[in-house]
């Protein structure tokens, strides 16, 4: 198992303290990647207002959901632009997610078209928080918002209970104020290497289950699991499911969500687009989803 650069670490919890203080990164504390680590690379748009420092710290270690997914996969049907008459589904809430590649996002504006909750990266492994969660997570929430947190995985750094522990101690907690949605491990494909962490399948189900019964340890609600049915596939192999414990988030840019990863039979979350920004649907109606941040 290989664990985080030292230096790594240090820059990028030097970025996020700053910016919890109101303090913008001198260039000394941008990441510098080691020797053979490639820059992050995304087709979302960095927000042209981040401040030269934190953007190299963004480009180079904020994965937003979906980026590996979207590397790996494009089905081949025109991605839906909106979610009316989702098929075979009666009610909808539209909503949207958000990581450090957009900055501060003006959330009056995401209020008047329709979204009506959001979840927001928090960290990432057991090295990197968003130094854009505040904004994200207190703004969302401030203009009327159910919001939820959300952490992408590094299987390749650390042990599941340990980046459950890192996720709830920097912005992914709960609590049943019928607000604030249950957090999100966020499990796609290796931005830097294998496409399983170099896990093989039931080690890969047994860090899941870390993460998954940690969260729950931690807080009392079971995480959602967003994931793309062809990674969980993959790197699973189909041998065991949450279903009767996490909520599924699924990914796919089409007009429907598709197949879903095994065994579950409903997804409560579909990500369906990543333009404009990334455009999400709850299946069910508003009250649903206040039943849902209520635990």
């Amino acid at each position: 198992m290989t664990f985080a650069h030292p230096r790594r670490w240090r820059a990028l919890l030097g970025a996020a303290a700053l910016m919890a203080v109101g303090v913008t990164a001198p260039a000394t504390t941008a990441y510098a990647a080691p020797p053979g680590e490639a820059p992050h690379a995304t087709g979302t748009p960095l927000d042209p207002s981040v401040s030269p420092a934190l953007a190299e710290l963004i480009r180079r270690a904020d994965h937003p959901m979906g980026s590996q997914i979207r590397a790996h996969e494009r089905a081949g049907a025109t991605p839906r632009r909106d979610t009316a008459a989702v098929p075979g589904v009666q009610d909808t809430v539209s909503g949207i997610d958000v990581s450090g590649w957009q900055g501060n996002v003006d959330w009056n504006s995401q209020w008047g078209q329709g979204k009506r909750f959001a979840y927001v990266k928090a960290t990432e492994g057991t090295d990197y928080t968003s130094p854009y969660f505040a904004q994200q997570y207190n703004g969302s929430y401030d203009v009327g918002m159910i919001r939820g947190a959300y952490h992408f995985a590094r299987p390749d750094v650390s042990g599941g209970a340990a980046q459950a522990d890192y996720f709830v101690d920097h912005g992914g907690g709960w609590s049943r104020d019928g607000k604030t949605l249950p957090g999100t491990l966020d499990i796609e494909w290796n931005p830097n290497g294998a496409a399983c962490y170099g896990y093989g399948q039931w080690d890969m189900i047994g860090w899941v289950k870390d993460f998954s019964d940690q969260y729950h340890n931690r807080t009392g609600v079971w995480p959602v699991i967003y994931t793309a049915t062809s990674w969980w596939s993959q790197c699973t192999g189909d041998l065991a499911g949450f279903r009767t414990t996490n909520p599924l988030w699924v990914a796919r840019y089409a007009g429907d969500p598709g197949p879903l990863p095994f065994d579950w039979d409903v997804w409560t979350f579909w990500q369906y687009s990543d333009s404009p920004i990334d455009q999400d649907v709850f299946n069910g109606a508003y009250d649903r989803l206040v039943a849902l941040a209520l635990g």
